[in-house]
């Protein structure tokens, strides 16, 4: 301190008295002056006094001239030079180059990288300019396990991750302290930045959602909202978003990171039933981060779908005798709806009156030939789906032909030479047979008609066919029957050897699996001439037998009402024979599918692959030419009932005989 005195050795003199009295004097110096001590005692001490602090850092040496002088004349000097070293004291805070250090780090950088290395300088000397260095404070304080300085060499190096989305910006206080007694200290700052880069995806999260979604849903409608965010910033922050299908969902957004899905198309649960939506996040960052979020969309079924049939046309073919209750087909309809929206029941739609039929109940049986069935689901409101169903009844052969009863009794009423008395056979039974009546002439030439089986059966098709065969006599014969006109002729001149009286047993057969038959048995008298002939047309006993008359009014009546029902006949089986002709070459000629339809009531003709015939009950008259190899004959059924008993026997026998055979 200032005032400090440091003993100096004096000079001395071997002179005596005046000579020896010295005085002493010091070089020109601020820091130091010499002085002498007052006290009276023989020896006086000699002091260097310090008059301002030193400062080594300044001037660390001083050099000085101790002159000393006695008081002798002349006066003589002596010398002596003072070679002052300052000491060093702690008197020097350390200091650093800058109190601000700035750096600016990446957030991904490599732990162990060196963040910033620090520099302070001490002026004193020895261990009090001796640092060491050490983060004093940490903004924030988590800091701590980032950064690591070298005490010696203040070097800071990186010993976590960083995360700019966490902690942007740090702050760390570094000081330097010194090793003297006390030791100071010096501080500095430094201020480190995170920079950003794209090491975030983006985020998407589901707000709402309202599910399921109705199929009839209107376009627009909202079905979820969305957040969309990403933790970096700048453009590695900025985020598009998209939506995958692109239909029938889109992305609408009106504030920055919301987003709505909403309807862009009308949907069909029955086409999809359910969505899998993908919403796509994607940043722009290079290289870009994407995320993306799943949403389940479920499709809520209204009921707009009918029922609808495979078909809408069934074609049933059900065979007759069925037994009630039989189940006849199956039809089935699909709604593509679900639950009660697609669960059907059926019931039959009467059309005419609109009423429903589900359960027993009369019908006319018509209405069995071609009706609706409807298809009802159970959805609100209900739905209906229509489909026809046309039944065909498979004939089965369970009728044996049947003998009709004889066409008149009067004669000429046959225009065959011959006349027919019949007997009805019942026709449950094949073993029953009944007994006709006939007349020939002796010398009638071979193919003379003498009589004609009539016969029908129910059945149609094969099983209505007919054919005649002569069961008894068997062999050769006079006479033979036609085997499907049911003509009994003769099949050589009769002669007298043939006796008076043939009898015949005729049997009528179908064509069915198994085939029935019927028997009738034909006596057949052989008369000489006319005379003989009345003479037994005359008789009792033999009913319905017809002869010829010869002479007289009753036979130019019979003769003539005869003609007339030849030509009426001839007539008849002309004008069928040209219209079939007609028909058939219309039919070779239109389409295969050609259809001749009239109002008159109806049989469907149709030529089978073994030229059978079928019947039906609708109202209409059809020619149906099949395709495949053409035939050469061209048969038509007449409905196999009996005449009512109203109609004379003349017409009957003129009208539906050329119906039953047409050759062409």
């Amino acid at each position: 301190l200032p005032g400090s005195r440091f003993p100096l050795e004096g000079a001395s003199d071997a002179d005596i008295g005046s000579n020896a009295q010295l005085s002493y004097t010091l070089s020109p110096s601020e820091h130091f002056r010499v002085e002498e001590e007052t006290s009276k005692s023989r020896s006086k001490s000699l002091f260097l006094v310090l008059t301002k602090p030193l400062d080594r850092e300044t001037v660390p040496v001083h050099r000085l001239v101790l002159t000393a002088s006695d008081e002798g004349k002349p006066s003589l000097t002596g010398t002596m030079e003072l070679l002052i070293t300052v000491l060093d004291a702690n008197d020097n805070a350390p200091q650093f180059n800058q109190s601000v250090y700035s750096v600016h780090l990446s957030e991904d950088a490599l732990q162990g990288i060196v963040v910033a290395r620090v520099n302070a300088t001490d002026p004193d000397m020895g261990s009090n300019r001796e640092l060491t260095y050490k983060i004093d404070t940490f903004v924030p304080t988590s800091a701590s396990d980032l950064f690591h300085i070298n005490s010696e060499s203040g070097e800071i190096r990186l010993t976590g991750a960083l995360d700019f989305e966490t902690v942007t910006f740090y702050e760390l206080h570094v000081k330097a302290t010194d090793k003297g007694t006390p030791p100071l200290s010096g501080h500095c700052k430094v201020e480190l930045e995170v920079l950003d880069v794209n090491d975030n995806a983006p985020e998407v999260w589901v707000t709402s959602l309202s599910v399921p979604v109705s199929e009839d849903a209107s376009v627009g409608t909202v079905v979820a909202l969305l957040s969309v965010s990403d933790r970096d910033s700048g453009a590695n922050g900025r985020v598009q978003c998209s939506v995958w299908p692109t239909s029938p969902f889109g992305l609408e957004t009106r504030f920055l990171g919301s987003y709505s899905l909403v309807l862009r198309e009308a949907l069909d649960r029955e086409r999809v039933s359910e969505y899998e939506v993908e919403v796509r996040a994607e940043d722009g960052g290079k290289p870009p981060l994407r995320a993306s979020r799943g949403v389940r969309v479920p499709v809520c079924d209204v009921n707009d779908n009918a029922p609808a049939f495979s078909q809408a046309v069934y074609t049933v073919l059900a065979r007759e005798n069925e037994a009630a209750g039989a189940e006849l087909a199956r039809v089935w309809a699909r709604d593509p709806d679900e639950a009660g929206n697609g669960r059907v029941s059926y019931s039959l739609w009467e059309g005419v009156s609109g009423a429903s039929v589900s359960g027993g109940g009369w019908r006319p049986a018509s209405s069995y030939v071609s009706f609706e069935v409807r298809a009802v689901d159970a959805g609100e409101p209900p739905l209906v789906g229509n489909a026809t169903v046309q039944l065909f009844v498979v004939d089965e052969n369970d009728n044996a032909p049947v003998l009709l009863p004889p066409a008149g009794g009067g004669p000429g009423l046959d225009p065959f030479a011959g006349g027919v008395v019949g007997g009805s056979v019942e026709a449950a039974s094949d073993a029953g047979s009944e007994t006709l009546w006939a007349w020939a002439a002796w010398g009638a030439p071979a193919g003379q008609v003498v009589a004609k089986i009539r016969a029908v059966d129910a059945d149609s098709g094969y099983n209505a066919w007919l054919r005649y065969e002569v069961l008894e006599p068997r062999g050769k014969g006079p006479f033979r029957v036609g085997l499907y006109s049911g003509e009994v002729s003769t099949a050589r001149a009769l002669e007298e050897a043939d006796g008076p009286r043939q009898r015949l047993v005729i049997v009528v057969r179908d064509h069915g699996e198994p085939s029935r038959s019927a028997t009738a048995t034909l006596s057949v008298s052989l008369v000489e001439g006319g005379e003989k002939a009345l003479a037994v047309g005359g008789s009792s006993s033999l009913p319905g037998l017809v002869l010829p008359a010869e002479g007289g009014a009753a036979a130019g009546s019979a003769s003539a009402s005869t003609n007339v029902w030849l030509v009426v006949g001839i007539c008849a089986v002309s004008s069928v024979f040209v219209l079939a002709l007609v028909l058939y070459g219309a039919s070779r000629w239109a389409p295969r599918s050609a259809v001749l339809s009239g109002p008159a009531p109806a049989t469907l003709v149709c030529a089978s692959e073994v030229g059978s015939w079928s019947y039906s009950q609708r109202q209409s008259r059809s020619l149906c030419v099949a395709d495949g190899a053409g035939k050469s004959d061209l048969m038509v059924f007449s409905p196999n009932l009996p005449p009512p008993p109203s109609v004379p026997a003349a017409k009957d026998t003129s009208q539906a005989e050329p119906s039953s055979l047409l050759g062409t």
